[in-house]
């Protein structure tokens, strides 16, 4: 069979062009004009690649993150970005979020042919790997990096619950690793050779977020969809960021968890499956419950088990070893020699107070890879770390200090919050792309917290 290539963009010409291209080499095409046509493409069809534009008219979303969607829900899929308006920051932004290349328009037909190809060739060999590691039991198992006292108690606890069936509630702060807890949990219990399905909750909305997780089917095209219920079938499904998922979907998820059924919607026949559910919340649960976004009695059916991942800041013992972890990590995803981490810079950074946690800490990592002369066999200085970690504390703002220790912790913990956001708009330029990779959130849910704060971006 040939492959099927999705061609998303706003432009018919560009479209069509792309479409004749491809066919006149023997692959056959799918086109779609919004995010909304690709989304419903793709549910119905995985295809075999998509040529993603980043910039459309009349669209729900934008090419990157139908890129992110297409990312979480269809990891299978390779994408390649397209853009008449790209410039080094959108292409490294798209490979980043895991796109397979990036095309400038206009391009020339070999160059989109031979882009196609590999992604083609690189996704087959992906899933022979995938095989061929199944086969041989060679998979790495995922593991919490870290000797202090708090990494010791989660692994002990995730060790004793990891062999009951009983659903777990991980809670802890943004970028703390509750999904590599889970993914720990879920290869230390008897459905490790199941699937891992993460539900990203912040980026489901009312409109969406019933046909997500329990899939649908008929319509005008009469499609069938599957959710993510029953792709976790046999396996873990992992609500990140439980707070943020639909008050109402809260309350269909309530039966689906328990009683292990639920019906498509537009279904009339009922769906049975067998999973295992864990989630988790960086979230306050007792104010989320008082505020009401979070149901009380859903709260109750996912909290059987629950535990907690530390800050990085409660376990400053484990950032050494972390940041090896990730240089070593890193090397081999960029194909360089690690580099050495000299001792001013590890004492710079066991002194930092990493609001973002141990994903601040990654990406920190990331950019010393990347920006560093790797050339060179002396350890890195503190003067290769970002200036936010090396910056002087002598600026705070005493008078907003003792302003905040006269107020009680709610109030001195809401006024901080407003505080910090809006240095953090100012250090970024109001960027939002740039300020949620830098304090690890999503960008949806950093939306949605300026906004709660009375910061809300245009």
């Amino acid at each position: 069979m040939n492959a099927e290539i999705l061609i998303v963009d706003d432009e018919r010409d560009i479209r069509s062009l792309i479409a004749f291209t491809l066919e006149d080499e023997g692959f056959a095409t799918v086109q779609a004009a919004n995010a909304a046509e690709a989304r419903d493409v793709i549910s119905s069809r995985p295809p075999s690649c998509v040529i993603l534009d980043i910039w459309m008219r009349d669209s729900d979303m934008d090419g990157l993150e139908v890129l992110s969607w297409c990312n979480d829900f269809y990891p299978e899929v390779p994408v390649l970005m397209i853009s008449g308006h790209g410039t080094i920051e959108t292409a490294v932004q798209a490979i980043q979020r895991g796109a397979h290349d990036f095309i400038e328009k206009p391009f020339k037909a070999e160059r989109l042919l031979l882009t196609v190809k590999r992604a083609l060739q690189q996704s087959r060999l992906a899933r022979e790997n995938a095989i061929l590691r199944a086969k041989t039991g060679s998979d790495a198992v995922p593991a919490l990096v870290g000797q202090s006292s708090g990494i010791r108690q989660l692994q002990a606890a995730l060790e004793r619950v990891a062999a009951t069936s009983s659903r777990v509630l991980i809670t802890g702060p943004s970028g703390s690793g509750k999904e590599l807890a889970a993914r720990v949990l879920h290869q230390n219990s008897d459905r490790a050779d199941g699937p891992f399905i993460v539900a990203h909750c912040a980026r489901l909305s009312d409109s969406n977020a019933d046909s997500a997780l329990f899939g649908s089917e008929g319509g005008r095209a009469n499609r069938r969809v599957i959710g993510l219920f029953e792709q976790a079938h046999k396996g873990t499904l992992y609500f990140d960021e439980i707070c943020d998922l639909p008050v109402d979907t809260q309350s269909k998820l309530i039966r689906a968890v328990t009683e292990q059924h639920f019906r498509r919607v537009g279904g009339s026949h009922p769906v049975t499956t067998d999973v295992r559910v864990v989630s988790a919340s960086s979230h306050d649960l007792a104010s989320a419950i008082a505020a009401q976004t979070l149901r009380e009695d859903l709260y109750y059916r996912l909290g059987v088990v629950s535990v907690s991942v530390p800050p990085l800041s409660a376990r400053r013992e484990d950032i050494t070893p972390l940041a090896r972890h990730f240089v070593t990590e890193f090397a081999g995803l960029l194909g360089c020699p690690p580099v050495k981490l000299g001792d001013d810079l590890l004492n710079a950074m066991r002194s930092y107070g990493w609001p973002g946690s141990v994903r601040q800490l990654r990406n920190v990592i990331e950019t010393i890879m990347i920006m560093s002369d790797k050339a060179g066999d002396e350890p890195l200085g503190v003067d290769a770390l970002p200036h936010e970690i090396t910056a002087d504390d002598s600026d705070i703002d005493v008078n907003l200090l003792q302003r905040n220790l006269s107020l009680p912790l709610r109030e001195a913990r809401e006024s901080f919050e407003i505080e910090y956001m809006r240095a953090q708009l100012d250090r970024f330029d109001g960027n939002i792309s740039h300020m949620a990779k830098f304090i690890g959130m999503e960008r949806s849910a950093l939306h949605r917290k300026l906004k709660s704060l009375g910061l809300a971006t245009s």
